[in-house]
């Protein structure tokens, strides 16, 4: 019985420490092609990161980087995942490290955000 014991506790502790290991949260940077310099505050381009990229299930956060041309992405995994938050800033008109930006999404974009 001892040994039924330690073998069902032991299995509990190792069921428990492999969950752990498994983040919860995660941060990605992706690189992107932004031409201006003024995308955080632009109308239509900082609206869309600030806005759409956050509704989208699991994306906490979003940090752009004109500078780096990166968007930083601060996301539950288990939520989501990194190649539906490519697709979906896809769908805004940007590429997303080697997704290429949605066409009809990228004529959207005001002339100053095209390159």
């Amino acid at each position: 019985m001892k040994k039924l014991f330690l073998l069902l506790t032991l299995f509990c502790i190792s069921v428990t420490a492999s969950a752990q290991k498994t983040k919860k949260i995660q941060t990605a940077t992706i690189k992107t092609a932004i031409s201006c310099n003024h995308c955080k505050i632009c109308e239509t381009c900082g609206q869309l990161f600030d806005q759409k990229l956050l509704r989208e299930k699991g994306v906490q956060m979003v940090v752009l980087d004109e500078e780096a041309m990166t968007i930083r992405v601060t996301y539950n995994s288990k939520k989501t995942d990194l190649p539906t938050i490519k697709k979906a800033i896809s769908k805004l008109g940007y590429d997303a490290d080697e997704v290429k930006a949605d066409p009809k999404a990228y004529e959207k974009l005001d002339g100053c955000c095209k390159i």
